[in-house]
Protein backbone atom coordinates (compact mmCIF):
# COMPACT_ATOMS: atom_id res chain seq x y z
CA UNK A 1 0.00 0.00 0.00
CA UNK A 2 1.65 3.49 -1.09
CA UNK A 3 0.69 6.82 -0.14
CA UNK A 4 0.36 9.62 -2.86
CA UNK A 5 2.32 12.83 -3.31
CA UNK A 6 -1.11 14.29 -1.61
CA UNK A 7 -0.95 12.00 1.45
CA UNK A 8 -3.99 9.96 0.21
CA UNK A 9 -3.69 5.96 0.49
CA UNK A 10 -3.30 4.36 -2.89
CA UNK A 11 -5.44 0.94 -2.01
CA UNK A 12 -7.85 0.77 -4.74
CA UNK A 13 -6.26 -1.78 -6.99
CA UNK A 14 -7.95 -2.54 -11.22
CA UNK A 15 -10.56 -4.60 -10.13
CA UNK A 16 -11.92 -2.60 -7.36
CA UNK A 17 -12.00 0.36 -9.84
CA UNK A 18 -14.44 -1.26 -12.32
CA UNK A 19 -16.73 -2.64 -9.04
CA UNK A 20 -16.82 1.15 -8.50
CA UNK A 21 -17.52 2.03 -11.66
CA UNK A 22 -20.16 -0.64 -12.30
CA UNK A 23 -21.75 0.78 -8.60
CA UNK A 24 -21.54 4.47 -9.82
CA UNK A 25 -23.62 3.74 -13.29
CA UNK A 26 -26.00 0.91 -12.13
CA UNK A 27 -28.63 2.41 -9.18
CA UNK A 28 -32.15 2.73 -8.68
CA UNK A 29 -32.51 4.24 -12.17
CA UNK A 30 -32.33 0.48 -13.94
CA UNK A 31 -35.76 -0.42 -11.89
CA UNK A 32 -37.80 2.30 -13.19
CA UNK A 33 -36.27 3.40 -16.36
CA UNK A 34 -37.58 0.57 -18.62
CA UNK A 35 -41.28 1.38 -18.99
CA UNK A 36 -39.90 4.90 -19.38
CA UNK A 37 -38.21 3.41 -22.62
CA UNK A 38 -41.13 0.93 -23.29
CA UNK A 39 -43.50 4.28 -23.41
CA UNK A 40 -41.65 5.54 -25.92
CA UNK A 41 -40.36 3.00 -28.44
CA UNK A 42 -42.16 -0.25 -27.25
CA UNK A 43 -40.44 -3.28 -28.65
CA UNK A 44 -37.59 -1.14 -29.95
CA UNK A 45 -36.18 -0.29 -26.10
CA UNK A 46 -33.34 -3.26 -25.96
CA UNK A 47 -31.92 -1.84 -29.68
CA UNK A 48 -31.99 1.96 -28.24
CA UNK A 49 -30.07 0.50 -24.84
CA UNK A 50 -27.33 -0.83 -27.22
CA UNK A 51 -27.00 2.61 -29.54
CA UNK A 52 -27.04 4.56 -26.72
CA UNK A 53 -24.42 1.65 -25.21
CA UNK A 54 -22.30 2.92 -28.73
CA UNK A 55 -22.60 6.43 -27.78
CA UNK A 56 -21.43 6.59 -24.63
CA UNK A 57 -18.72 4.36 -25.22
CA UNK A 58 -17.51 6.45 -27.79
CA UNK A 59 -17.79 9.74 -25.06
CA UNK A 60 -15.93 6.99 -22.38
CA UNK A 61 -13.19 5.98 -24.99
CA UNK A 62 -12.32 9.95 -25.14
CA UNK A 63 -12.33 10.29 -21.28
CA UNK A 64 -10.02 6.96 -21.47
CA UNK A 65 -7.61 8.84 -23.40
CA UNK A 66 -7.62 11.74 -21.17
CA UNK A 67 -7.48 10.03 -18.04
CA UNK A 68 -4.35 7.67 -18.93
CA UNK A 69 -2.20 11.08 -18.49
CA UNK A 70 -3.10 11.82 -15.06
CA UNK A 71 -2.65 10.06 -11.44
CA UNK A 72 -3.95 12.55 -9.27
CA UNK A 73 -7.35 12.98 -7.75
CA UNK A 74 -9.89 15.51 -9.54
CA UNK A 75 -11.06 13.11 -12.33
CA UNK A 76 -12.66 15.17 -15.15
CA UNK A 77 -12.28 18.58 -13.18
CA UNK A 78 -8.54 18.34 -13.59
CA UNK A 79 -8.86 17.21 -17.13
CA UNK A 80 -10.27 20.08 -17.79
CA UNK A 81 -8.22 22.65 -15.87
CA UNK A 82 -5.40 21.01 -17.58
CA UNK A 83 -6.69 21.05 -20.94
CA UNK A 84 -8.65 24.65 -21.41
CA UNK A 85 -7.51 26.82 -17.96
CA UNK A 86 -8.93 27.61 -14.81
CA UNK A 87 -11.93 28.82 -15.36
CA UNK A 88 -13.52 25.71 -17.43
CA UNK A 89 -11.83 24.02 -15.17
CA UNK A 90 -13.52 25.67 -12.58
CA UNK A 91 -16.85 25.26 -14.57
CA UNK A 92 -16.57 21.19 -15.00
CA UNK A 93 -15.87 21.37 -11.32
CA UNK A 94 -18.98 22.95 -10.50
CA UNK A 95 -20.87 20.88 -13.06
CA UNK A 96 -19.25 17.75 -12.31
CA UNK A 97 -20.11 18.31 -8.22
CA UNK A 98 -24.14 19.35 -9.37
CA UNK A 99 -24.28 15.96 -11.06
CA UNK A 100 -22.53 13.88 -8.01
CA UNK A 101 -24.84 15.63 -5.65
CA UNK A 102 -27.87 15.60 -7.89
CA UNK A 103 -27.96 11.92 -9.00
CA UNK A 104 -27.38 9.94 -5.49
CA UNK A 105 -30.05 12.23 -4.18
CA UNK A 106 -32.18 11.02 -6.74
CA UNK A 107 -31.22 7.39 -5.75
CA UNK A 108 -31.58 8.34 -2.17
CA UNK A 109 -35.29 9.49 -2.80
CA UNK A 110 -36.12 6.29 -4.51
CA UNK A 111 -34.62 4.53 -1.61
CA UNK A 112 -37.21 5.62 0.69
CA UNK A 113 -40.30 5.23 -1.66
CA UNK A 114 -39.01 1.56 -2.43
CA UNK A 115 -38.55 1.03 1.47
CA UNK A 116 -42.06 2.39 1.67
CA UNK A 117 -43.65 -0.68 0.09
CA UNK A 118 -42.04 -2.60 2.83
CA UNK A 119 -42.80 -0.17 6.26
CA UNK A 120 -45.91 1.78 5.44
CA UNK A 121 -44.69 4.09 8.04
CA UNK A 122 -41.97 5.39 5.83
CA UNK A 123 -44.38 7.36 4.01
CA UNK A 124 -44.77 9.81 6.33
CA UNK A 125 -42.16 12.56 5.50
CA UNK A 126 -40.78 13.31 9.22
CA UNK A 127 -40.02 9.15 8.84
CA UNK A 128 -38.45 9.39 5.64
CA UNK A 129 -35.96 12.11 6.48
CA UNK A 130 -34.88 10.21 9.46
CA UNK A 131 -34.23 7.42 7.34
CA UNK A 132 -32.58 9.15 4.70
CA UNK A 133 -30.13 10.85 7.60
CA UNK A 134 -29.23 7.29 8.67
CA UNK A 135 -28.89 6.30 5.30
CA UNK A 136 -26.48 8.77 4.33
CA UNK A 137 -24.66 9.56 7.69
CA UNK A 138 -23.90 5.65 8.17
CA UNK A 139 -22.52 5.73 4.48
CA UNK A 140 -20.36 8.99 5.65
CA UNK A 141 -18.89 7.35 8.63
CA UNK A 142 -17.32 4.42 7.09
CA UNK A 143 -15.52 6.75 4.08
CA UNK A 144 -14.49 8.44 6.59
CA UNK A 145 -12.73 6.17 8.65
CA UNK A 146 -10.63 5.23 4.99
CA UNK A 147 -11.34 4.48 1.57
CA UNK A 148 -10.81 0.79 2.31
CA UNK A 149 -13.61 0.40 4.39
CA UNK A 150 -15.84 2.41 1.19
CA UNK A 151 -13.72 0.46 -1.05
CA UNK A 152 -14.98 -2.93 0.51
CA UNK A 153 -18.44 -1.80 1.07
CA UNK A 154 -18.23 -0.69 -2.77
CA UNK A 155 -17.07 -4.10 -4.20
CA UNK A 156 -19.55 -6.22 -2.00
CA UNK A 157 -22.95 -4.38 -3.64
CA UNK A 158 -21.93 -4.17 -6.82
CA UNK A 159 -21.58 -8.07 -6.39
CA UNK A 160 -24.76 -8.42 -5.28
CA UNK A 161 -26.53 -6.17 -7.36
CA UNK A 162 -24.98 -7.67 -10.66
CA UNK A 163 -25.53 -10.85 -9.17
CA UNK A 164 -29.60 -10.43 -9.07
CA UNK A 165 -29.95 -8.66 -12.07
CA UNK A 166 -28.01 -11.37 -13.82
CA UNK A 167 -30.96 -13.58 -12.25
CA UNK A 168 -33.46 -11.71 -13.53
CA UNK A 169 -32.35 -11.54 -17.31
CA UNK A 170 -31.29 -15.48 -17.17
CA UNK A 171 -34.66 -16.17 -15.11
CA UNK A 172 -36.75 -14.64 -17.95
CA UNK A 173 -34.79 -15.52 -20.39
CA UNK A 174 -35.41 -19.31 -19.28
CA UNK A 175 -39.17 -18.57 -18.67
CA UNK A 176 -39.26 -17.54 -22.33
CA UNK A 177 -37.83 -20.37 -24.12
CA UNK A 178 -40.04 -23.33 -21.38
CA UNK A 179 -43.23 -20.91 -20.79
CA UNK A 180 -44.70 -19.85 -24.31
CA UNK A 181 -47.59 -18.40 -22.57
CA UNK A 182 -44.98 -15.87 -20.70
CA UNK A 183 -43.88 -14.10 -23.99
CA UNK A 184 -45.61 -10.94 -25.34
CA UNK A 185 -45.44 -9.78 -29.11
CA UNK A 186 -42.92 -7.32 -29.07
CA UNK A 187 -44.47 -4.08 -30.19
CA UNK A 188 -42.91 -2.94 -33.07
CA UNK A 189 -45.02 0.07 -34.73
CA UNK A 190 -43.96 3.57 -36.08
CA UNK A 191 -42.01 5.42 -33.60
CA UNK A 192 -40.97 9.29 -33.81
CA UNK A 193 -37.44 11.36 -34.09
CA UNK A 194 -38.66 12.87 -30.80
CA UNK A 195 -39.11 9.42 -28.69
CA UNK A 196 -35.99 8.56 -29.84
CA UNK A 197 -34.31 11.89 -28.90
CA UNK A 198 -36.19 11.39 -25.26
CA UNK A 199 -35.16 7.96 -25.00
CA UNK A 200 -31.84 8.36 -25.50
CA UNK A 201 -31.82 11.42 -22.85
CA UNK A 202 -32.87 8.60 -20.65
CA UNK A 203 -30.16 6.41 -21.46
CA UNK A 204 -27.79 9.27 -20.93
CA UNK A 205 -28.93 9.65 -17.19
CA UNK A 206 -28.82 5.33 -17.30
CA UNK A 207 -26.11 5.11 -18.39
CA UNK A 208 -23.62 7.91 -16.91
CA UNK A 209 -22.01 7.88 -13.43
CA UNK A 210 -18.86 6.20 -14.80
CA UNK A 211 -16.85 9.20 -14.52
CA UNK A 212 -17.38 9.36 -10.96
CA UNK A 213 -14.80 6.73 -10.05
CA UNK A 214 -12.02 8.77 -12.10
CA UNK A 215 -12.03 11.46 -9.42
CA UNK A 216 -10.47 8.80 -7.11
CA UNK A 217 -6.50 8.94 -9.38
CA UNK A 218 -4.98 9.93 -6.15
CA UNK A 219 -6.22 6.70 -4.18
CA UNK A 220 -5.72 4.27 -7.02
CA UNK A 221 -3.03 1.97 -7.47
CA UNK A 222 -1.90 2.63 -11.11
CA UNK A 223 -4.61 4.78 -12.24
CA UNK A 224 -2.86 5.18 -16.08
CA UNK A 225 -2.88 1.73 -16.26
CA UNK A 226 -6.27 1.03 -14.69
CA UNK A 227 -8.61 3.32 -15.41
CA UNK A 228 -9.28 3.30 -19.16
CA UNK A 229 -9.09 -0.50 -18.56
CA UNK A 230 -12.07 -0.18 -15.85
CA UNK A 231 -13.61 2.17 -17.83
CA UNK A 232 -14.67 0.35 -20.71
CA UNK A 233 -15.13 -2.79 -18.99
CA UNK A 234 -17.87 -1.30 -16.66
CA UNK A 235 -19.32 0.24 -20.04
CA UNK A 236 -19.82 -3.09 -21.61
CA UNK A 237 -21.03 -4.73 -18.38
CA UNK A 238 -23.51 -2.10 -18.27
CA UNK A 239 -24.54 -2.50 -21.73
CA UNK A 240 -24.91 -6.13 -21.57
CA UNK A 241 -27.31 -5.80 -18.78
CA UNK A 242 -29.78 -3.49 -19.57
CA UNK A 243 -30.21 -4.51 -23.20
CA UNK A 244 -30.73 -8.08 -21.13
CA UNK A 245 -33.32 -6.54 -18.73
CA UNK A 246 -35.26 -4.52 -21.20
CA UNK A 247 -35.66 -6.89 -23.50
CA UNK A 248 -37.07 -9.43 -20.98
CA UNK A 249 -39.65 -6.90 -19.72
CA UNK A 250 -40.51 -6.04 -23.21
CA UNK A 251 -40.76 -9.49 -23.77
CA UNK A 252 -42.88 -10.18 -20.97
CA UNK A 253 -44.62 -7.69 -18.98
CA UNK A 254 -47.93 -6.32 -21.43
CA UNK A 255 -48.18 -2.59 -20.86
CA UNK A 256 -44.23 -2.37 -19.94
CA UNK A 257 -44.70 1.25 -20.57
CA UNK A 258 -47.61 1.86 -18.01
CA UNK A 259 -45.68 -0.01 -14.74
CA UNK A 260 -44.16 2.13 -12.55
CA UNK A 261 -41.97 -1.29 -11.04
CA UNK A 262 -41.77 -3.18 -14.45
CA UNK A 263 -38.97 -5.21 -13.05
CA UNK A 264 -41.47 -6.63 -10.34
CA UNK A 265 -44.00 -7.03 -12.47
CA UNK A 266 -42.36 -8.65 -15.24
CA UNK A 267 -41.31 -11.10 -12.29
CA UNK A 268 -44.16 -11.59 -10.68
CA UNK A 269 -45.51 -13.05 -14.56
CA UNK A 270 -42.31 -15.63 -14.97
CA UNK A 271 -41.48 -16.06 -11.67
CA UNK A 272 -44.28 -15.51 -9.04
CA UNK A 273 -44.23 -13.71 -6.10
CA UNK A 274 -41.27 -14.45 -4.38
CA UNK A 275 -39.56 -13.28 -7.49
CA UNK A 276 -41.27 -10.09 -7.41
CA UNK A 277 -40.23 -9.59 -3.49
CA UNK A 278 -36.79 -10.52 -4.71
CA UNK A 279 -36.84 -7.79 -7.13
CA UNK A 280 -38.14 -5.30 -4.48
CA UNK A 281 -35.27 -6.26 -2.15
CA UNK A 282 -32.60 -5.70 -4.95
CA UNK A 283 -33.51 -2.38 -5.62
CA UNK A 284 -33.13 -1.54 -2.69
CA UNK A 285 -30.00 -3.29 -2.07
CA UNK A 286 -28.96 -1.49 -5.67
CA UNK A 287 -29.89 1.84 -4.65
CA UNK A 288 -28.07 1.50 -1.51
CA UNK A 289 -24.69 0.38 -3.15
CA UNK A 290 -25.23 3.16 -5.76
CA UNK A 291 -24.85 5.55 -2.48
CA UNK A 292 -21.71 3.87 -1.14
CA UNK A 293 -19.93 4.91 -4.90
CA UNK A 294 -20.76 7.87 -4.72
CA UNK A 295 -19.79 8.68 -1.31
CA UNK A 296 -16.21 7.02 -1.87
CA UNK A 297 -15.38 8.89 -4.95
CA UNK A 298 -17.72 11.90 -5.08
CA UNK A 299 -16.35 14.04 -1.97
CA UNK A 300 -13.07 14.18 -3.75
CA UNK A 301 -14.23 16.64 -6.27
CA UNK A 302 -14.13 19.12 -3.64
CA UNK A 303 -11.22 18.03 -2.40
CA UNK A 304 -9.07 18.25 -5.44
CA UNK A 305 -10.77 22.02 -6.09
CA UNK A 306 -9.27 23.15 -2.90
CA UNK A 307 -6.15 21.50 -3.19
CA UNK A 308 -5.67 23.62 -6.87
CA UNK A 309 -6.70 26.63 -4.88
CA UNK A 310 -10.30 27.35 -6.46
CA UNK A 311 -12.28 25.98 -3.45
CA UNK A 312 -11.30 27.01 0.63
CA UNK A 313 -8.35 25.12 1.29
CA UNK A 314 -9.81 23.67 4.69
CA UNK A 315 -11.01 21.10 1.85
CA UNK A 316 -8.48 19.58 0.72
CA UNK A 317 -7.17 18.75 4.48
CA UNK A 318 -6.68 14.95 5.14
CA UNK A 319 -6.89 12.89 8.70
CA UNK A 320 -4.26 12.53 10.40
CA UNK A 321 -5.15 8.95 10.94
CA UNK A 322 -7.60 7.96 8.57
CA UNK A 323 -5.62 9.61 5.69
CA UNK A 324 -8.94 10.84 3.86
CA UNK A 325 -10.51 14.04 3.23
CA UNK A 326 -12.64 14.28 5.73
CA UNK A 327 -13.87 17.82 5.63
CA UNK A 328 -14.64 17.45 1.91
CA UNK A 329 -16.45 14.44 3.28
CA UNK A 330 -18.73 15.80 5.60
CA UNK A 331 -19.90 18.50 3.54
CA UNK A 332 -20.73 16.34 0.61
CA UNK A 333 -22.71 14.74 2.89
CA UNK A 334 -24.58 17.17 4.36
CA UNK A 335 -25.37 18.85 0.58
CA UNK A 336 -26.75 15.45 -0.57
CA UNK A 337 -29.03 15.07 2.53
CA UNK A 338 -30.15 18.61 1.87
CA UNK A 339 -30.52 17.46 -2.08
CA UNK A 340 -32.83 14.42 -0.96
CA UNK A 341 -34.64 16.29 1.58
CA UNK A 342 -35.63 19.11 -0.30
CA UNK A 343 -35.99 17.68 -3.46
CA UNK A 344 -37.53 14.71 -5.42
CA UNK A 345 -36.23 12.19 -7.86
CA UNK A 346 -37.43 13.72 -11.06
CA UNK A 347 -36.10 16.96 -10.17
CA UNK A 348 -32.66 15.44 -9.03
CA UNK A 349 -32.19 13.33 -12.32
CA UNK A 350 -32.70 15.89 -14.43
CA UNK A 351 -30.17 18.33 -12.73
CA UNK A 352 -28.04 15.38 -13.22
CA UNK A 353 -28.36 14.42 -16.75
CA UNK A 354 -27.72 17.41 -18.49
CA UNK A 355 -24.78 19.01 -16.29
CA UNK A 356 -23.21 15.40 -17.46
CA UNK A 357 -23.99 15.98 -21.09
CA UNK A 358 -22.23 19.38 -21.30
CA UNK A 359 -19.22 17.88 -19.21
CA UNK A 360 -19.02 15.16 -21.47
CA UNK A 361 -18.77 17.50 -24.54
CA UNK A 362 -15.92 19.44 -22.77
CA UNK A 363 -14.33 15.79 -22.70
CA UNK A 364 -14.52 15.05 -26.03
CA UNK A 365 -13.20 18.70 -27.00
CA UNK A 366 -10.25 17.61 -24.93
CA UNK A 367 -8.64 15.01 -26.46
CA UNK A 368 -6.94 17.18 -29.90
CA UNK A 369 -6.07 19.86 -27.33
CA UNK A 370 -3.78 17.82 -25.13
CA UNK A 371 -3.06 15.69 -28.26
CA UNK A 372 -1.36 18.92 -29.71
CA UNK A 373 0.14 20.41 -26.76
CA UNK A 374 1.32 16.74 -25.36
CA UNK A 375 1.71 14.74 -27.84
CA UNK A 376 0.05 10.66 -27.50
CA UNK A 377 -1.54 9.11 -24.39
CA UNK A 378 -0.22 6.39 -22.63
CA UNK A 379 -4.22 5.30 -23.49
CA UNK A 380 -4.18 6.64 -27.33
CA UNK A 381 -7.07 6.04 -29.44
CA UNK A 382 -6.94 4.94 -32.94
CA UNK A 383 -8.40 7.75 -35.77
CA UNK A 384 -8.98 10.17 -32.20
CA UNK A 385 -10.65 12.80 -34.38
CA UNK A 386 -13.80 9.88 -35.31
CA UNK A 387 -14.29 9.71 -31.52
CA UNK A 388 -13.50 13.28 -30.46
CA UNK A 389 -16.02 14.38 -33.36
CA UNK A 390 -18.66 11.93 -32.75
CA UNK A 391 -18.62 12.80 -28.96
CA UNK A 392 -19.01 16.50 -29.67
CA UNK A 393 -21.93 15.66 -31.63
CA UNK A 394 -23.65 13.54 -30.05
CA UNK A 395 -23.68 15.39 -26.56
CA UNK A 396 -24.70 18.95 -28.81
CA UNK A 397 -27.37 16.66 -30.51
CA UNK A 398 -29.14 15.73 -27.14
CA UNK A 399 -28.35 19.51 -25.79
CA UNK A 400 -30.70 20.42 -28.38
CA UNK A 401 -33.57 18.41 -26.96
CA UNK A 402 -33.07 19.81 -22.87
CA UNK A 403 -35.64 22.17 -22.01
CA UNK A 404 -35.78 25.45 -20.61
CA UNK A 405 -35.93 25.26 -16.68
CA UNK A 406 -32.70 22.21 -17.24
CA UNK A 407 -31.13 25.55 -19.49
CA UNK A 408 -31.74 27.72 -16.57
CA UNK A 409 -29.75 25.47 -13.80
CA UNK A 410 -27.29 25.08 -16.43
CA UNK A 411 -26.79 28.69 -16.67
CA UNK A 412 -27.18 29.46 -12.93
CA UNK A 413 -24.03 27.09 -12.53
CA UNK A 414 -22.03 28.70 -14.97
CA UNK A 415 -22.86 31.87 -13.31
CA UNK A 416 -21.55 30.73 -9.94
CA UNK A 417 -18.60 29.01 -11.56
CA UNK A 418 -17.73 32.84 -13.04
CA UNK A 419 -17.86 34.05 -9.48
CA UNK A 420 -15.33 31.64 -8.31
CA UNK A 421 -13.34 32.01 -10.62
CA UNK A 422 -13.25 36.18 -10.30
CA UNK A 423 -12.64 35.58 -6.11
CA UNK A 424 -10.05 33.26 -6.84
CA UNK A 425 -8.39 35.01 -9.49
CA UNK A 426 -8.29 37.86 -6.97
Amino acid sequence: MTESPHGLVRTIGRWSLVALMVNSIIGAGIFGLPSLLAARLGGYSPVSSVAAGAGVLVVAACIAEVSSRFEETGGLYLYGRIAFGRFAGLLIGWLTWLTRIAAPAAAADLFVIYAGQFYPALRERTAQLAVLAVLVGHLAVLNYIGVRAGKVVSNIFTSIKVGFLSLFIVGGLTALAAQPGVRVPLALGPTTAKGWFEAFLLLVFAYGGFEGALIVGGESQNPKRDMPFALLTALAMQCFIYTGVLYVVVATLPGAGESSRPLADAALRFAGSWGATAIAIAALISTYGYLSANLLHSPRIAFALAEQGDFPAVLATIHPRFRTPYVSIVLYTVLLFGFSAVGTFQWNAILSAVSRLVVYGAMAAAVPVLRKREGEAPFSLPIAWVFWGMGLALTMALLTQVGRGELIVVAVTCCVALINWVVVRR
